[in-house]
């Protein structure tokens, strides 16, 4: 998620007691509103862009300020009733007082904007990818805490900008399958002997059904595991026990697993998924059209994961090499290659901030390169792209400020920036995706055009 704005500048905590009006004129991408007042920009959440309202301010930096919104005196015909009725306690989300619209119009813009700072390139603004606005997230930690005097469980997420939870009963960005386990899943944890001694619980939905991790920890006596086992085969749900960290213990299901470009890849409970299915889908898809793969193509899959560019590639190009810094990731994406018979796809454990240039890969050639390096971005392996000298780049990113520092190292070597997408990959959150193409204007290909 971009900062807008530095939290290091000094702060004068005045907690004014006047109160003034202001007219928004700009949404930031964590659903604040944007104003101007004594010549300084002010961030006030839950003002949309049109709407006049009456404030306080809470900060006041010398750059720009915090305010609260005190009262509403407009209303922008973009603000719609939020669907969750913890919006605006629990810190999920941030902006489903406004439409989809305006949601994706801030953001698209705010990422260009950035670009055009960073780079000195503007890039054209092109259609979101994007999925459903609400029933989109496949994968949910929920907090768990014993409350000695109410003598209760309480499961939720974490409140705005704060450590305490929020008891969640209804979360309508969930798939409606995992949504609907939020009551049974309680009901089950809160008869357990462990009940005091939980640390959380995760529910991932695969294509064949929905599984939970429940980190304990202490061991769990058999009474609380048969009790376990009892609510996966009466809710169809697999259930995975994680003591520690490092390890899972599957009680009951089936392996995981999920398609994309018709592919099954399968997945410990774990195992780094992109939330997002409908956008995911769509991501891959533009991020092949993109590279052009030709047959006799050699191509670089970095930050790799489990494969989720890399098989789909496969079954194009003439060989895919993949690089990631995780092992389980690693074999996972071996073993999905072999199971589904793409014997061009070879994986390598490397972690991208070391020298690369002593890696065993770095030594092969490459005409295309794909990237999705987590928010630090790829600066390790920038220059090293650059001389592999491949005629696409696709770069997918979840920060677009280190998408801009990691562009100008491609435009500095003569590469266009020819293309950037706005993927809406979580919608109501300030999360800000994106994907762009850069094409080497001196590359055999371009030249042939």
């Amino acid at each position: 998620m971009a900062q807008f704005y530095s939290p290091k500048r000094r702060v004068t905590t005045r907690q004014s007691s006047q109160i003034f009006t202001v007219t928004v004129s700009d949404l930031d991408p964590f659903g604040q509103g944007v104003a101007r007042h004594d010549g300084k920009a002010v961030f006030v959440p839950g003002v949309l862009p049109g709407e006049q309202a009456e404030i306080q301010l809470t900060e006041d930096k010398r750059q720009f300020a915090k305010g609260k919104l005190k009262r509403l005196l407009s209303r922008s015909p973009q603000r719609v009733a939020p669907r969750c009725p913890h919006f605006g306690v629990c810190g999920g989300c941030q902006q489903q007082h406004a439409d989809e619209a305006l949601q994706q119009q801030s953001k698209a813009a705010a990422l260009v904007r950035m670009i055009a700072r960073e780079t000195g390139v503007t890039p054209q603004q092109e259609p979101v990818i994007a999925g459903p606005e609400y029933g989109y997230r496949r994968r949910a930690r929920l907090s768990l805490a014993w409350q000695p005097k109410l003598q209760r469980l309480m499961m939720g997420f974490r409140q705005a900008a704060s450590s305490e939870l929020v008891a969640v009963e209804h979360c309508p960005v969930l798939r409606p399958e995992l949504e609907q386990l939020l009551a049974p899943v309680r009901a089950c944890l809160s008869g357990l002997q462990a009940v005091r001694r939980l640390g959380h619980v995760e529910l991932v939905l695969a294509d064949n059904g929905p599984l939970l991790v429940l980190r304990h920890l202490d061991a769990l006596k058999e009474a609380d595991r048969q009790a376990l086992l009892a609510f996966g085969e009466r809710e169809n749900v697999a259930v995975y026990l994680a003591p520690d960290s490092d390890r899972v213990e599957k009680l009951c299901g089936e392996t995981p697993y999920y398609q994309v470009d018709g592919l099954r890849l399968d997945f410990s409970p774990r195992d780094f998924i992109q939330v997002n299915d409908a956008v995911n889908q769509q991501m891959v898809a533009q991020a092949l059209e993109w590279l052009d793969i030709q047959p006799n193509d050699r191509v670089l899959d970095l930050f790799c994961g489990m494969g989720n560019f890399t098989l789909p590639l496969a079954r194009r190009a003439a060989a895919v090499v993949g690089i990631e810094g995780v092992a389980t990731l690693v074999a996972n994406g071996q073993y999905n290659a072999h199971k589904n018979k793409l014997n061009n796809a070879s994986f390598f454990h490397e972690n991208l901030e070391d020298d690369v240039e002593r890696q065993p890969w770095a030594a092969q050639g490459f005409d295309k390169v794909m990237l999705d390096p987590a928010r630090a971005g790829a600066a390790g392996v920038m220059s090293h792209i650059v001389k592999l000298a491949p005629a696409r780049v696709v770069y997918v990113s979840c920060n677009p400020t280190t998408l801009a520092r990691d562009s100008k190292v491609l435009l500095n070597a003569g590469y266009r920036l020819a293309r950037v997408r706005m993927l809406d990959m979580f919608p109501h959150t300030g999360h800000l995706e994106s994907m762009a193409l850069f094409i080497n204007e001196r590359a055999p290909e371009v030249a042939a055009k």
